[in-house]
């Protein structure tokens, strides 16, 4: 598991375990929270673990609100899941750690990296580290694209009849 600042990209705080229980998640989302304090929203996919009551009631006590992927839906929490990616491919494929701790001290390692040298391209080539202590060009640059295709469809006036066919949101937006 890992607690990753949605601005920044840094990995605030993490833990590895190779059982589905909860304590482990539960253990690094109350560090997350001393460390950094109590954020708005607290997204996740839909594991066991962090659907457990022992999980979303740490989340409940402190008024954090429950965002969760929706089910096949990686998407949903696309920073985690490409954290996740780098980590595969960029660490634990390259080294294949043959026992648990030598597993530990790479991802220590590995982790200091991705915060501190290696540059993001969403960070316009920044580090995590950078942006999380400057407050400065990191955000999600997530198009709104619902917005752009209303905006588009009141321009257009795209009123229908019953029954007729409108054309698709998409086949309307210019490319």
């Amino acid at each position: 598991m890992a607690v990753v600042g949605w601005y920044s990209r840094k990995v605030l705080v993490w833990r590895l375990s190779n059982m589905l229980d909860s304590k482990f998640c539960v253990d690094c989302l109350e560090q997350a929270l001393r460390a950094y304090g109590v954020p708005e929203i607290f997204n996740t996919d839909q594991g066991c673990q962090f659907t457990s009551e022992a999980f979303t009631g740490v989340l409940k006590a402190h008024g954090i609100a429950i965002s969760m992927d929706g089910r096949g839906r990686a998407l949903d929490n696309i920073f985690v899941e490409r954290l996740w990616r780098s980590v595969k491919h960029e660490d634990v494929y390259l080294k294949g750690y043959a026992i648990l701790p030598e597993l530990l001290l790479g991802l220590t390692q590995y982790f200091v990296f991705y915060n501190m040298e290696r540059p993001h391209q969403s960070l316009d080539y920044r580090t995590p580290d950078v942006v999380y202590r400057t407050a400065d060009g990191g955000g999600a640059s997530i198009v709104d694209k619902f917005s752009e295709r209303k905006k588009l469809a009141q321009e257009q006036n795209t009123e229908t009849k019953p029954g007729q066919r409108r054309a698709a949101a998409c086949e309307r937006l210019p490319s």
